[in-house]
């Protein structure tokens, strides 16, 4: 069966943002199947439509569907694999700028929008009965997501952490239209 790979992008991020058009074709170089959805309201990201159009997008995941989020796109990742049913597995996931704890959101917006996001709780159990295959990428000078939020990964997820040196949050703005640790740890877990 052929693999299937699904990118979810960042808030206010859009399908062909930074680096997700480049990992999407190295991918399907490789043989696998690759979504980028454009998620829904992206400038003021919701949960549950987040999470729906994830589940709508997949359709019926199996162990050949792989993930690989970004910023939001890592909460939207796990939220949808909490709601699987118990006995569907998936390939794995691979986690870049990943979020439990923000820092400097500017706004009073932007602290309204990420609020539930950090605020309703994730049932790891229920996340890892579905993959044990999880790496998560952090750089050292993201300006939103602090590192220790690598800690919490590795804790919840028992993920492998990366720290980038001075990727900022890994965005076209921080120079970054090609990551391929993002590629490499895909590759690693889909062996």
């Amino acid at each position: 069966m052929q693999k299937r790979v699904f990118i979810v992008h960042m808030w206010d991020g859009r399908p062909k943002d930074g680096w997700y058009g480049w990992l999407k074709k190295q991918l399907e170089q490789r043989g696998p199947e690759v979504h980028v959805p454009a998620m829904p309201n992206t400038s003021a990201p919701k949960i549950k439509p987040w999470v729906a159009h994830l589940s709508k997008t997949v359709g019926t995941p199996d162990k050949n569907t792989f993930f690989v989020g970004h910023s939001i796109g890592c909460q939207t990742i796990l939220r949808y694999l909490e709601t699987l049913p118990p006995d569907k597995k998936v390939g794995g996931a691979v986690f870049v700028a990943g979020w439990f704890t923000l820092k400097n959101l500017e706004t009073k917006e932007e602290q309204r929008i990420a609020k539930p996001w950090l605020t309703t709780p994730i049932d790891f159990k229920k996340v890892m009965r579905h993959t044990s295959k999880f790496i998560a990428i952090f750089s050292d000078n993201d300006p939103v997501v602090p590192l220790n939020n690598k800690i919490s990964f590795a804790k919840n997820l028992r993920a492998t952490t990366i720290v980038q040196h001075n990727k900022g949050h890994f965005t076209a703005d921080d120079g970054i239209l090609k990551l391929p640790i993002i590629l490499q740890s895909l590759l690693k877990i889909a062996a």
